[in-house]
C-alpha cells in the first residue's frame, strides 16, 4: 500500500514519542481520505492545494501530559504536511467510548484505513440502541435548527438559500448515520441519498439536491424557495422513522 511521506513521517514522529507505546495509525474518513492521499496526492498542506487534511487517530498504550506536549510541539509542521491534528487515545479508551461517541467512532470504524500497527477495530461494533439514541438526537436537532432557522430569515429568499446552504453539511452527515444505522452503505453521498428519498417516500431527487450543496455549493434564492418545504418535509419524516425504528 503507497502512503503519502506526510504519514511516514508522522509515524516516525509518532515512534519517537511513544516508542513501543506506539499501537497502532489508523486513518479515517472519506474512504480513508482515499488512503491518507496516496503517494502521487501527498503533502499537501492547508495553504497548498484543496485536498483535505489527512485524519487520523492514534492508539497508544498509555498517554501522559508530556507526550501530549511532544505532540504539541509538532502540530504546525504536520498541518503544513497535510494532515489534521491526529486524535490521540490510550488503547482502552476507544472502546469504552463507543456508547459515548457512537456516531463519531462509528464513522471511524466504517471508514479507516490502518496505516501502522494492529487493527485496533477488530471485532467492534456500535451497539444499534446507543446508535439510534445518537441519530435521533442529532435529527431532532436538525429539525429546531431548521425551523428555528427558518423565522430568524424573516421570509428573505436570499437568507433562506444561505440557511439551506450551512445546513447542508449536517444533513449529508444525518443521513450517512442513518444508513449506517439502517445497515446500508454510508460512504457514498448519492447512494444514502437515495436510501433516504426511498425510506421517507419523498419526491426523488429533493434530499439529493440537499446533500449536493454540501459540496460546498450555492443555491439561488428563487431554489431555496421551491426546496425548503420539501426539505423541511423531509426532516420530520425522518425524525418520525428514527423515533419508530426498530433492527431490521
Amino acid at each position: 500500500m503507497q502512503t503519502s511521506p506526510a504519514v511516514h513521517t508522522l509515524e516516525k514522529e509518532l515512534r519517537g514519542i511513544f516508542g513501543a507505546r506506539l499501537q497502532s495509525l489508523v486513518a479515517y474518513g472519506e474512504r480513508a481520505r482515499a488512503t491518507a492521499h496516496g503517494a502521487h496526492g501527498a503533502a499537501h498542506g492547508h495553504a497548498h492545494g484543496d485536498a483535505a487534511p489527512v485524519q487520523t487517530i492514534v492508539m497508544v498504550e498509555t498517554l501522559t501530559g508530556e507526550d501530549l506536549r511532544a505532540c504539541a510541539g509538532r502540530v504546525a509542521a504536520w498541518h503544513d504536511a497535510g494532515l489534521a491534528t491526529p486524535l490521540v487515545l490510550a488503547a482502552h479508551e476507544f472502546a469504552r467510548s463507543l456508547d459515548a461517541f457512537p456516531l463519531e467512532f462509528g464513522a471511524i470504524i466504517a471508514d479507516h484505513t490502518l496505516m501502522a500497527g494492529r487493527n485496533p477495530f477488530e471485532g467492534m461494533t456500535v451497539d444499534a440502541a446507543d446508535l439510534r439514541r445518537a441519530v435521533e438526537v442529532q435529527a431532532r436537532s436538525h429539525l429546531l435548527h431548521l425551523r428555528e432557522g427558518f423565522l430568524e430569515t424573516r421570509g428573505r429568499p436570499e437568507a433562506l438559500a444561505v440557511l439551506i446552504e450551512q445546513s447542508a453539511p449536517a444533513f449529508a452527515a444525518l443521513l450517512s448515520s442513518l444508513a449506517r444505522l439502517d445497515g446500508q452503505p454510508s460512504h457514498d453521498a448519492g447512494a444514502v441519498a437515495r436510501h433516504a428519498e426511498r425510506l421517507l417516500s419523498v419526491p426523488g431527487g429533493v434530499v439529493a439536491e440537499v446533500v449536493a450543496l454540501a459540496g460546498p455549493r450555492e443555491i439561488s434564492s428563487q431554489d431555496a424557495t421551491r426546496l425548503f418545504p420539501s426539505y423541511l418535509d423531509a426532516v420530520e419524516k425522518l425524525v418520525s422513522y428514527i423515533d419508530q425504528w426498530s433492527r431490521p
